[in-house]
């Protein structure tokens, strides 16, 4: 998604913008850091990304007082959750580093505390890079001998768990879903095919027809849609069903439904389209036969007017594989208030 200076400056009152515009006399783009640094590394999240572009925003801040430098690190982190579609992730980074920040302040010269932030933000990333490896050693130990599991789309933390259970030798099968629009669920294939896993991917339709070949249930925290439903099939079936996420995508969000959650524009709407005449059906054709032969797709506007990401409430989810251990769902609130008060 590429953002203009004007772009940018069109969202936030005349102060912000004069702020801004001293930033960028320095020549630094925080919505352009944070996507090369998401270009640079594939495996890093959103919101470690977010924190770093954070860290280098405060190399580059020039101010004279420490209400000045909270103060362009909040502009900073309204700018970068203004410019994704999905901003969730990116505003548990923020909040985070934002929380550290005012933790961290004390009553010493700005250089002082800039140096002391920039030092030990960059720690803290390298830690939190650390987590994905954490998370694979404690989630690998529920995978055993002959289990079929199912994973929903992609998920960096997902396939490392599957990925360290293969490097002990445990044997197991895994259906991934195709996660229509994207079909991000063939990268899933390809990666854990690759490491000698059997694998076979499945319509999104179809998990309720496999649900019952299932031994359990494997999702990741990337923001993606699917999940709610697989979690409400899951909890017919009797299957296990655990998400696996790091704690820095932690977000303090009060959900109750799905329609509580963050959109960039409209969705669901009823669109005037107007389509091309299709073929009439006879006796011998079916209408899947002459979908595949037309290779009907949904229009870039029919996409755009879906939601990009679900919620999965509480209830349906049996544990959180996290690196602070196996967590109850409940207990995510108790931790973000160890963290925040």
């Amino acid at each position: 998604m590429n953002h203009t200076e004007s772009d940018i400056f069109d969202s936030y009152s005349n102060d912000t913008k004069e702020t801004l515009k001293e930033l960028s006399e320095d020549k630094f783009d925080i919505v352009e850091r944070y996507e090369a640094i998401l270009e640079e590394d594939p495996n890093i999240t959103m919101p470690i990304a977010a924190i770093e572009a954070l860290v280098d925003l405060v190399r580059h801040t020039k101010v004279n007082t420490l209400s000045e430098f909270i103060k362009i690190i909040q502009e900073g982190s309204s700018i970068l959750k203004s410019s994704v579609v999905n901003s969730i992730s990116v505003s548990a980074g923020c909040d985070l580093f934002l929380r550290f920040v005012t933790r961290s302040l004390n009553d010493a010269d700005v250089e002082s505390c800039k140096h002391h932030l920039v030092s030990n933000g960059k720690l803290f990333v390298e830690r939190a890079r650390k987590c994905r490896d954490k998370i694979a050693s404690i989630g690998a130990k529920f995978i055993r001998d002959g289990i079929v599991i199912l994973v929903h789309s992609y998920s960096r933390n997902v396939n490392a768990l599957l990925l360290e259970a293969a490097s002990k030798n445990i044997r197991f099968s895994v259906y991934i879903t195709e996660s229509r629009p994207t079909g991000s669920g063939i990268i899933t294939s390809r990666i854990l095919s690759e490491a000698g896993i059997p694998t076979a991917i499945v319509l999104d339709s179809a998990v309720g027809f496999l649900i019952q070949k299932i031994d359990l249930v494997l999702v990741g925290a990337e923001g993606i849609i699917g999940t709610s439903q697989i979690a409400t099939l899951a909890k017919v079936a009797h299957k296990p069903f655990y998400a696996v996420a790091e704690s820095h995508k932690f977000v303090r969000m009060f959900i109750l439904s799905q329609f509580d959650l963050p959109t960039s524009s409209p969705i669901l709407q009823f669109l005037d389209q107007k389509y091309p005449s299709l073929p009439k059906l006879n006796s011998r054709q079916s209408s899947l036969n002459i979908h595949r032969v037309n290779e009907l797709k949904m229009t870039e506007e029919e996409i755009s007017n879906n939601p990009i990401l679900d919620f999965t409430a509480p209830e349906y989810i049996d544990a959180l594989i996290t690196d602070l251990g196996i967590l109850d769902p409940n207990r995510v609130s108790e931790e973000l208030i160890k963290l925040y008060h």
